[in-house]
């Protein structure tokens, strides 16, 4: 059998999830994972530092793509339910990924990791944005030149962020909020 970068990836995961310390990076710990040596790891990744960042696109990509509906995107209430899931999930399975490793990587301007959360979170919010500008419910009189499907989707953005960090998937306050405002 051939090993393949996602099978460096799985492993990597799997011994984070057993720790709640942290993402930490060792290669010799992931190439034992993988019957290999860590020369061989090397073969696949230049440093520590692009495993951990593959590692953290990796999880960013197992917490919020491909949904099991693709209706999710067609109404915002809908989006936000699934998104807040998503947060509880990606909790559940990365215990301390939201609140220690991704916030951590915003003092650091230079890592990959950083790099790669900062797509995820775009492509996030281009999401709710197409969606804000989509959903067929919302009232026509919403938007205009003052108030922008783009200013609304960064208040739920951020929004999602303070749920993250305070660890609280439940979406009932912000579904009000979309209720009371959009529909």
């Amino acid at each position: 059998m051939q090993l393949q970068k996602e099978d460096i990836l799985a492993a990597k995961q799997r011994a984070d999830q057993r720790k709640t310390d942290g993402l930490h990076v060792s290669i010799r710990a992931v190439a034992s994972r993988c019957s290999v040596s860590a020369g061989t790891i090397y073969n696949y990744y230049e440093s520590k530092a692009d495993l951990l960042g593959d590692t953290i696109e990796s999880i960013w990509r197992e917490i919020f793509f491909n949904p099991e509906d693709e209706q999710v995107f067609k109404d915002v209430a809908a989006c936000i339910s699934w998104i807040y899931k998503r947060l509880e999930y990606g909790n559940e399975q990365f215990p301390g990924f939201f609140s220690l490793h991704s916030f951590g990587f915003m003092k650091d301007e230079k890592t990959d990791g950083k790099k790669k959360m900062l797509q995820t979170w775009g492509h996030i919010l281009n999401g709710l944005c197409d969606i804000l500008k989509n959903d067929p419910k919302i009232r026509p009189d919403v938007f205009d030149e003052q108030f922008t499907e783009k200013q609304f989707a960064d208040i739920l953005f951020s929004l999602i962020l303070v749920s993250m960090i305070r660890q609280d998937y439940n979406p009932s306050s912000i579904l009000m909020l979309i209720n009371k405002t959009l529909y």
